[in-house]
């Protein structure tokens, strides 16, 4: 997740302060990936010292302003313009977890994947009642409802990702059963031959 360009996407819309651009953030996304004051600060002085946004001054509260620059601008045309990498995916807890899992004494790794299918099947249960609620608040809202749309994107990205995650479970779970039924069918293995051994001379052989 980009928190730099999310921010810069927000000061597209004028100068903000770093409170209103965390509460802007995270209503566009649903709260999905909260963020706290220091994250966002912390966030805006990297962007400052790359000179993507300027202090702007203060609102009437005293709050800090800050404004994209042109430097800015052009940072998120390009984001916007430019696929995300899926190259180098990022870390992924359930696939360490179930690779270690392979193998390891006293964990039968069956259990595991059966615990996951059920969180996240509930988690898919989850997001699609907020679903429905989110498709509510389009309809009613209309054309004004533009961080119910963009909630409404990211929920059924979670769908989707929790829909190949149950599918990628099945798969593994099945990938399993094969391997074992393949190992047990499997005949035992020949142990090999003793080596002949040498053979005693007798009699007049051992003599001279």
């Amino acid at each position: 997740m980009s928190i730099r360009h999310g921010l810069l996407a927000r000061l597209e819309h004028g100068p903000r302060y770093g409170s209103q651009l965390r509460t802007e953030f995270e209503s566009r996304t649903g709260s999905t990936w909260p963020l706290n004051v220091g994250q966002v600060y912390t966030t805006l002085n990297r962007l400052e010292r790359d000179g993507m946004v300027v202090q702007d001054g203060e609102d009437e509260g005293g709050h800090a302003l800050y404004a994209i620059t042109e430097a800015g601008h052009a940072e998120l045309r390009t984001w916007f313009e430019k696929p995300v990498d899926r190259t180098s995916p990022a870390r992924d807890e359930l696939s360490i977890k179930l690779a270690m899992a392979v193998g390891m004494p006293g964990v039968d790794i069956r259990d595991v994947i059966q615990s996951q299918r059920r969180h996240t099947v509930q988690a898919m249960q989850d997001y699609t009642r907020l679903k429905a609620q989110a498709i509510t608040a389009v309809e009613k809202n209309g054309a004004e409802a533009r961080d119910d749309v963009a909630w409404l994107l990211v929920l059924e990205q979670l769908i989707f990702q929790t829909e190949a995650e149950t599918r990628w479970l099945d798969h593994c779970e099945s990938r399993l059963i094969r391997l074992s039924a393949a190992v047990t069918a499997e005949p035992p293995a020949t142990p090999p031959e003793p080596a002949a051994r040498p053979r005693l001379r007798t009699g007049s052989a051992r003599r001279r």
